[in-house]
């Protein structure tokens, strides 16, 4: 359907919000909540009532509603003292109070699928027993949510996905239907107390198969296994998609594009000087077509203050000055974005403010505990500040979560150096094999030789010139 009010059209097919025939960009949760409002105009709706709408019943702070609430009644041209659309009710709730008109949605296939745009279908129960229904939706549920919080990522609601269970599904139909470029479906199999789910990503446009994978696991902590799968599913999905949609052909790129591809250059298993030019010019391309853009700008920050980490610059005093410049518009407009949150952790983190860059990172994962990277930077942060029993359990959790990352031999040293600074020699050495055979290209990885261990006692992080990475 769509709903007009004033001058603003909300397409819940498309996902979009319209104002003078101008897109506004929305984050899911959002536009989930702006959407359950005005379906829901006829009454009064609760705090409980968005949670659930929003966050699948999620237990969240009232802050995080708070901003939330606060953000749509932004995107709509209303305010917490005017209240023209959203009437708030004291000790009830809210509600929308716009004159509201419901039109038939065009067609989807009018306009080109946002490019980070997908559905999650409801897995399918393959267990003999029917009543083990329950963990397939909630394997769906919660991978419709943690989609939701990568930044950029569409994702169609769980009660518009839900619509489509028990049927025959058509790829293509769905993809224009939805207005989504790709669909992820799966299934789940349950046997005593073994469980096996596989799940496969596939282009709505061509019907083609882009990625598929199987988990095995144990139910004896069925909560745990739940939420260990879709995670890994949401981190992997993040990098495959990203990918993907960098490589696509594009006769005119718009800052988005630039934004893409550069992601993709930065996300490269072997950093270069060369792939952090490519990337700093490709988020530069997309500040200069679009100079507000907060993901151009943090991105940029980023790529900057990382390759200062890594020493791959022959600038790094005018990157650190130009990250500076950026962070401070970044965090005056949108403070409580997880993006933002990252790009001043990495300036915190490249000015050795390390117990500074602590907060900052913890708030990224407050909002998005997929974010690898942010797991990773907050051990390495927790390493300088002098807590180091506590970076190896966030190294392997970062481990747990991609497997497959392109950083993970970085983090197999990080452990190490964790063990080394703790005296224990053989278990250092264990782990700076496993970094140099994940990645032999990695410099540090060679550089503390195993035969000179056992001679250098117990060492500690001064007396180490330990490297710092730069993702």
């Amino acid at each position: 359907m769509q709903f007009r009010f004033g001058d603003q059209l909300i397409d819940t097919g498309r996902r979009e919000l319209r104002r003078g025939g101008e897109l506004v960009a929305l984050e899911p949760q959002v536009f989930d909540i702006l959407v359950y409002l005005v379906v829901n105009r006829d009454r009064v709706v609760s705090k409980d009532d968005l949670l659930e709408a929003a966050w699948g019943g999620r237990i969240v702070s009232e802050s995080a509603l708070t901003s939330r609430i606060t953000a749509v009644r932004k995107a709509i041209g209303d305010d917490g003292g005017a209240q023209r659309l959203i009437r708030t009710v004291p000790r009830k709730g809210l509600r929308f109070i716009g004159e509201v008109h419901e039109e038939a949605a065009a067609t989807p296939a009018s306009l080109p699928a946002p490019r980070l745009s997908i559905v999650v279908l409801p897995f399918e129960n393959l267990s003999n027993d029917p009543n083990q229904g329950y963990f397939a939706d909630g394997i769906t549920d919660d991978l419709t949510t943690d989609l939701s919080r990568i930044s950029d990522m569409v994702v169609i609601s769980r009660n518009t996905a839900f619509t489509c269970q028990g049927k025959r599904i058509d790829t293509k139909q769905i993809g224009r239907e939805l207005g989504v470029r790709y669909v992820l479906e799966g299934s789940v199999r349950r046997s005593g107390s073994q469980i096996r789910i596989n799940a496969q990503l596939i282009d709505a446009e061509t019907d083609t198969h882009l990625w598929a994978e199987r988990f095995d696991g144990d139910t004896s902590d069925l909560f745990a296994l739940q939420d260990e799968i879709t995670t890994r599913i949401a981190v992997a999905l993040n990098i495959e998609l990203i990918n993907r949609e960098a490589a696509r052909p594009t006769e005119n790129p718009d800052a988005f594009d630039y934004v893409l591809r550069g992601r993709r250059a930065t996300d490269a298993k072997l950093r270069t000087r060369d792939n952090y030019a490519e990337a700093v010019d490709l988020f530069e391309r997309a500040l200069a077509l679009d100079p507000l853009s907060l993901n151009a700008q943090s991105r940029l920050v980023i790529a900057l203050t990382a390759r200062v980490l890594d020493q791959m610059t022959a600038s790094a005093v005018a990157d650190i000055a130009r990250a500076e410049t950026l962070i401070r518009r970044v965090t005056a407009t949108a403070p409580l974005n997880p993006l933002s949150h990252f790009a001043k952790g990495q300036l915190l983190r490249v000015q050795r403010r390390y117990a500074e860059a602590i907060p900052e990172y913890e708030a990224v994962l407050t909002l998005n505990r997929n974010w690898v990277n942010a797991l990773s930077n907050l051990a390495e942060c927790k390493l300088f500040a002098g807590s180091i029993d506590e970076v190896i359990p966030l190294h392997e959790q970062a481990i747990c979560i991609s497997p497959r990352d392109p950083s993970i031999s970085i983090w197999y040293f990080r452990i190490g150096v964790a063990h080394l600074l703790q005296s224990h020699i053989d278990e250092a050495i264990v782990w700076f094999e496993k970094a140099r055979s994940a990645n032999p290209e990695l410099p540090y990885a060679h550089s503390t030789s195993p035969q000179h261990l056992p001679s250098m006692g117990r060492p500690n992080a001064r007396r180490l010139n330990l490297p710092r990475r730069g993702d």
